[in-house]
């Protein structure tokens, strides 16, 4: 079967939402992304959506670019390349019809997505219930039962705890901001890091890292945040490469959308 018939729009193109597409685009799936004007993205090394910001980015040698409108977004397809439109409320699948649907905005809630956009609609993580207002919905929470697909039900509660990475007490890793205001970084992508070190500021208050490790992801200076968005991301591990990689977790998530778009087709 010519798996490039199949269209599936990904509503997000953050750190999970690339993993998704990545793996589906690889799978030989027509893959196009939305996202926000100015997107909050940390693992921004990783993310289609930094298309945004450059007009183009290649991650793991797949390319995705911003494009204009859907009539670009179809062109761009036949030259396996991943369009991003800027597109909030994913009005764009009014046009493009997509066979499946992927709400991977991870906001902890459903921000408007409904079963009947699309015969198959999946959603990524809490806030949706799998026969209700989407089909599938996909665990994102890391653990046992990361990447599985529920055809009924939740996902697990957001526990507001990052997941465990490496050995180290895991809220340590992420950093938030402060305070409202301008990110200004002082450390880059790839980064080694030392404890007590000024990783960013935001409204002037320095942001430190509270672990040894690589700066895993951080947010693009210059946003505006609200106090307590996180910002950045350090890996104790200290595996640099693995700034530059999709996760073990997208990667996950990004199976579990694939079982669900297979079974669906085999009639699960």
């Amino acid at each position: 079967m010519d798996l490039s018939r199949i269209l599936v729009l990904i509503k997000g193109a953050g750190d999970l939402a690339s993993g998704v597409a990545a793996r589906l685009h690889r799978c030989g799936f027509s893959v196009v992304m939305t996202e926000l004007p100015q997107p909050l993205m940390v693992r921004r090394a990783v993310c289609f959506g930094e298309a945004v910001y450059t007009g183009e980015v290649v991650v793991e040698s797949i390319v995705a670019r911003r494009v204009p409108d859907v009539v670009a977004a179809r062109r761009m397809l036949t030259d396996r390349v991943i369009p991003v439109l800027v597109d909030p409320q994913a009005a764009c699948r009014i046009a493009l019809a997509p066979t499946v649907l992927v709400d991977a905005i991870m906001a902890k809630r459903n921000t408007g997505t409904q079963r009947s956009d699309a015969p198959l609609v999946i959603a990524l993580g809490p806030g949706f219930t799998a026969g209700e207002d989407c089909h599938a919905v996909i665990e994102t929470q890391r653990g046992h039962w990361l990447g599985r697909v529920y055809w009924q039900g939740t996902a697990q509660p957001d526990t507001g705890v990052p997941g465990e990475i490496g050995s180290a007490t895991t809220p340590r890793r992420v950093l938030r901001a402060p305070a409202d205001g301008i990110v200004e970084t002082r450390a880059e992508i790839g980064d080694h890091v030392e404890t007590e070190q000024v990783i960013a500021e935001v409204a002037g208050i320095p942001v430190r890292a509270c672990c040894t490790g690589v700066v895993r992801g951080i947010i693009r200076p210059g946003i505006s945040v609200a106090r307590g968005t996180k910002i950045g991301d350090i890996d104790p591990r200290g595996m640099r490469a693995h700034c530059f990689t999709i996760s073990d977790k997208s990667l996950a998530v990004g199976g579990g959308v694939l079982e669900a778009i297979l079974s669906q087709m085999r009639g699960h």
